[in-house]
């Protein structure tokens, strides 16, 4: 058996996407992005049924309603996880069930981009679901245990992103909402909203771009929106950049972040400045 060694030249000639989560309060636009989106190569995941902004966009889209749903979704998009066993999701077994529901896989080959929003919701649905569980239930009383849920949706929902994560031919967009909060010490945190801590807290090193959509005051100027885009910076805004590539602020169009990421094929044709 020879060592599978991935040389440079198959490494830098592999086709890569990027991964990235788009965070912002209610109202700034956040699902708005996709008008900057190539219709064509789109395909919006609508897990929040919040699609009024984008009622005439001409992409496709698939609307997931249920934690089952969504662990189908991933890996019939990602493919089976051989390390798992039959029963498990993202397994063999679960790719085979997922084959058996929607069909060819190949359907999504036309797909480069995948717009999923949002996060929050889909964590809710997850929570739902991880109520219903067996660890959810306390072995002694058979009461609701909540630490045995929140614990199952933690596992549940990093599995659920990595498995996503994975997927290297496409590039993946998860929408998420911005929680604002007051600490002990009366200062602002500002972090995705979304049931448990665990998600949160892991989710910026399971993607490799986390992008704040924020709405920006500039000295006597008035306030604008912004693209926050590097972790240290003077808001304290989730953000996150591997790729090297952006600025700290860069304008809110997600069409021409991609395209200086290094995938201009994921921007709309037209390229048309959002408001």
């Amino acid at each position: 058996m020879v060592l599978p060694i991935v040389t440079a030249e198959q490494r830098l000639a592999e086709v890569r996407g990027v991964k990235g989560v788009l965070i912002g309060r209610w109202g700034l636009g956040k699902t708005f992005q996709l008008w900057s989106l190539d219709p064509a190569t789109t395909l919006f995941v609508d897990i929040e049924a919040g699609d009024l902004a984008v009622k005439d966009w001409p992409g496709d889209s698939l609307r997931p309603r249920t934690w089952e749903d969504c662990r189908d979704l991933a890996v019939f998009l990602g493919g089976p996880n051989p390390a798992l066993r039959d029963g498990q999701p993202f397994s063999p077994w679960h790719y085979e069930q997922a084959c058996a529901r929607y069909g060819d896989p190949a359907v999504l080959d036309r797909y480069r981009t995948l717009f999923i929003d949002s996060i929050t919701v889909a964590g809710r649905l997850c929570l739902q679901w991880c109520k219903g569980q067996p660890q959810a239930f306390s072995e002694k009383t058979g009461k609701p245990d909540t630490r045995g849920a929140y614990g199952l949706m933690g596992q549940e929902m990093v599995g659920w992103l990595t498995h996503i994560q994975h997927t290297r031919g496409k590039h993946i967009w998860f929408v998420g909402i911005l929680d604002e909060r007051i600490d002990d010490f009366n200062k602002k945190i500002y972090e995705l909203q979304i049931d448990g801590s665990k998600t949160g807290l892991e989710l910026p090193g399971i993607v490799d771009e986390v992008i704040t959509l924020a709405q920006i005051t500039s000295g006597d100027g008035p306030p604008y929106r912004a693209f926050v885009c590097h972790t240290a910076n003077p808001w304290g805004f989730p953000a996150k950049d591997r790729s090297g590539r952006l600025d700290q602020i860069e304008p809110p169009n997600l069409g021409q972040l991609m395209r200086k990421l290094g995938a201009p094929e994921a921007a709309a044709p037209n390229d048309t400045p959002l408001h």
